[in-house]
């Protein structure tokens, strides 16, 4: 596994460098793991991913509700907050087995909390705070980590952030 470094200095280039990683890995099954702090920007990440998979529909923390599903081009983008989660056993209740052996596309925050039940990520964020922005480290695949740093870099790039 690789790993690639990211700093954004606002929330406005974490929502675009989500929707870059959107793009990176559109229309493919996905599972992502999102740690970090309380307030490190887990949500807003997942927001600028759908945004970048074009839902244009409110995108709401699942911090209550456990589980939101969003649908986007013919699959489900499934995101998940494991932080309120007892006993990782609960996921079966939350319908796991189909979010996880499905086509699907899958963001879950506090994986930790899932342990032993979930499978393992494709991806794993890192998320954190530095100086006045956040600072966002993706363990992946040698490969996918290069095509991401190459298409995200040029992507914020191109964007002005």
């Amino acid at each position: 596994m690789n790993k690639s470094v990211f700093h954004c200095v606002s929330e406005e280039e974490q929502m675009a460098l989500g929707a870059c990683m959107a793009r990176v890995f559109s229309g493919k099954p996905l599972l992502i793991y999102l740690n970090g702090d309380l307030g490190a920007g887990k949500t807003t990440l997942v927001r600028g991913f759908l945004r970048g998979l074009g839902f244009q529909g409110a995108v709401r923390s699942p911090t209550y509700t456990l589980v939101e599903p969003y649908p986007v081009e013919g699959m489900t983008v499934y995101h998940l907050d494991l932080y309120r989660l007892s006993d990782p056993e609960e996921l079966e209740f939350l319908g796991g087995r189909e979010i996880f052996s499905g086509a699907h596309q899958v963001l879950v925050e506090w994986p930790e909390k899932g342990e032993g039940w979930l499978p393992p990520p494709d991806l794993i964020l890192q998320l954190g705070y530095q100086d006045t922005g956040r600072r966002l480290e993706v363990t992946c695949e040698p490969a996918d980590c290069d095509r991401l740093q190459k298409q995200c870099a040029a992507f914020l790039s191109d964007s002005g952030l």
